[in-house]
């Protein structure tokens, strides 16, 4: 019987993505991701000089170095990358579900940061560190709208892409409602939102949070902010204040972590 075209699209999409790879910069990035054993690493190719700096990492990662000419970088890259004469060619990090990351077990409440069209990799990198700094689960995109894997995202996130979980979600308010589903408050951040972050999580520090973050300039959807259990605002000292995303993503995480 033959196959629906549909069918045969979707297994065609299927090989496409597990073809795809990523090329990593950068001593820090490179470094981590040689170290990461979920890593799958295809071509590292450094400069005499970087395979010095990454010492043992190429050796326990047992992948063999390709030398390379620092004036004539041999990396498929864009030779404007602050590369410091390192990249690596990796596939993209597999993570699991939603629900299996969120809900791994661990010794304090889960907290999960959800992006909604947040296309910048330099801010997408940032948050990955503020959520590892604050111990949150997971940062979570949707797959058409959102930075995807990049050298430049995993360069701004200093290391914190290969320890945590970035998913990437068809629907964003299918997966807030999966969370709610789940026992997570969620709460959009929103500046015209008449109630501050901190009295919307008073008295409920032990529940799992989920906070939501838009792009700068458009902010949240109106499905996302309907999807929200409420909407939330940063407290600013004067009469007027204004985060980036990123920045906003850090002090929310601080605002909610958990409290004894």
């Amino acid at each position: 019987m033959k196959k629906p075209q549909w069918a045969i699209e979707k297994e065609q999409a299927k090989k496409a993505a597990a073809a795809e790879t990523v090329w990593l910069f950068g001593l820090h990035a490179v470094r981590d991701a040689l170290l990461n054993p979920r890593r799958v690493r295809l071509r590292l190719v450094v400069t005499r000089n970087a395979l010095e700096r990454l010492g043992d990492a190429v050796a326990q990662a047992g992948i063999e170095p390709e030398i390379s000419d620092p004036r004539r970088f041999a990396a498929p890259i864009d030779p404007q990358s602050v590369h410091q004469g390192a990249a690596l060619e990796v596939k993209p990090l597999g993570w699991g579900s939603l629900e299996d990351v969120v809900m791994a077990d661990g010794p304090l409440p889960p907290r999960v940061v959800l992006l909604d069209r947040v296309t910048d990799p330099h801010n997408v990198g940032a948050i990955l560190r503020s959520a590892e700094v604050f111990g949150a689960r997971a940062v979570v995109g949707v797959q058409r709208h959102s930075a995807p894997e990049t050298g430049a995202l995993a360069k701004t996130a200093s290391g914190a892409l290969e320890r945590q979980p970035y998913l990437r979600v068809r629907n964003l308010a299918e997966a807030m409602q999966e969370l709610k589903d789940m026992g997570f408050l969620v709460l959009g951040l929103d500046g015209e939102a008449t109630q501050s972050i901190d009295a919307a999580i008073a008295g409920q520090t032990g529940r799992p949070v989920a906070l939501v973050l838009g792009a700068e300039g458009p902010g949240l959807r109106d499905k996302t902010k309907a999807t929200c259990d409420a909407l939330v605002r940063i407290e600013f000292a004067g009469g007027f204040g204004s985060l980036n995303v990123s920045n906003a993503a850090a002090v929310a995480l601080y605002a909610v972590r958990p409290r004894d």
